[in-house]
């Protein structure tokens, strides 16, 4: 029974997958990008391919910098100048345990993901709202609870999608504070005589003993990033995972892994020249862009609630075409909702 009561405990997980072609008016593919706010990792597979032109390999080198911040007081963003400074629109959401969120005094709601015992709270700051009302009672409560009642203070991550200022100011701003900056560490491999799932662009199901299916090409993603062997070797007891069935051997496919704080903004870059891979022409049938968020990120798109449970994660990977269709997969854990 115990083990029964495990099992039934084991947290659920969310794949959404569709189809489009980055033609398509109605596409969606760059306000998913766009709005999958925090990224740890990026990485791209291109099939049949041993270098990076220079154009691709200046993006991935580009995708910097990012900042870490030490013992940064929360009252410090939401300041006018803070606002004036590095804020067009958007709003700080605080996830807080139930003790703080008593003694912070600020207006919130309930988790959406809290059981019958309520122990955690979101606290939503419409930052461009509260810097047009700076004399308000609003703004007054909220200074006061981040400066006197609850001065709390984090290490944070810091990224800033620079539309022409100097790329000094972040640093400059914040030299109070001890403040780093950071470029995104990147790693490039080729894998040689890779497995590689045959697929059909209009076949998300696949077809049988004609190409695999969306699900499939998922998991073989998450098995090639992983450096798992696909060979099924019946010596390996660390994994007997094969690539799924049709398949075909690339002599080389190139592998790209970025990791750090990442904007969507550099995201859509590389997806865009990625869309443009095919522009001319490759022997590779398709290639692939993996995005993951971090874990304990407050949201995971848009302004939709993360929950960090077991295993936080929240990611998205487009499988891109040489007709420019493409496919979109989305997944998420336990603690959230379902993919836009």
């Amino acid at each position: 029974m115990a083990t029964l009561r495990r099992l039934r405990e084991a947290p659920r997980h969310l794949l959404v997958c569709e189809k489009s072609n980055f033609g398509n008016h109605k596409s969606r593919h760059r306000h998913l990008v766009q709005t999958h706010y925090y990224n740890y990792r990026v990485s791209f597979l291109i099939p049949e391919c041993g270098i990076l032109s220079e154009e691709l390999k200046n993006l991935v080198m580009q995708t910097g910098p990012y900042y870490f911040v030490k013992n940064l007081s929360l009252h410090e963003l939401i300041t006018p100048e803070f606002i004036s400074t590095f804020i067009k629109k958007g709003k700080l959401i605080l996830s807080l345990d139930k003790d703080t969120y008593e003694e912070t005094g600020l207006q919130g709601h309930p988790s959406q993901f809290s059981g019958r015992k309520i122990m955690k709270f979101i606290v939503s700051i419409d930052l461009m709202e509260l810097s047009l009302n700076l004399d308000s009672k609003k703004y007054e409560r909220i200074s006061w609870s981040f400066k006197e009642k609850k001065p709390l203070k984090f290490d944070f991550l810091l990224a800033w999608h620079n539309t022409g200022s100097e790329e000094s100011t972040m640093m400059s701003y914040f030299s109070k504070y001890q403040i780093q900056e950071h470029q995104p560490k990147v790693a490039l491999s080729t894998v040689r005589d890779l497995q590689c799932p045959v697929l059909q662009s209009s076949e998300l199901e696949g077809t049988p003993e004609v190409s695999c299916q969306a699900l499939e090409l998922f998991d073989w993603l998450g098995a090639v990033f992983s450096n798992v062997s696909l060979n099924n070797e019946p010596n390996n007891f660390i994994s007997t995972y094969c690539c799924p069935q049709p398949s075909m051997v690339v002599a080389k496919a190139y592998l790209c892994t970025i990791t750090g704080f990442i904007l969507p903004e550099k995201i859509c870059l590389l997806l865009e020249h990625l869309c443009h891979y095919f522009d001319e022409l490759k022997l590779a049938p398709w290639v692939t862009l993996s995005v993951q968020g971090f874990a304990d990120s407050p949201v995971s798109w848009g302004k939709n609630e993360h929950g960090f449970w077991k295993g936080g994660e929240h990611l998205y990977n487009f499988v891109i075409f040489n007709n420019q269709d493409y496919w979109l997969q989305m997944a998420v854990g336990a603690n959230d909702h379902c993919p836009p």
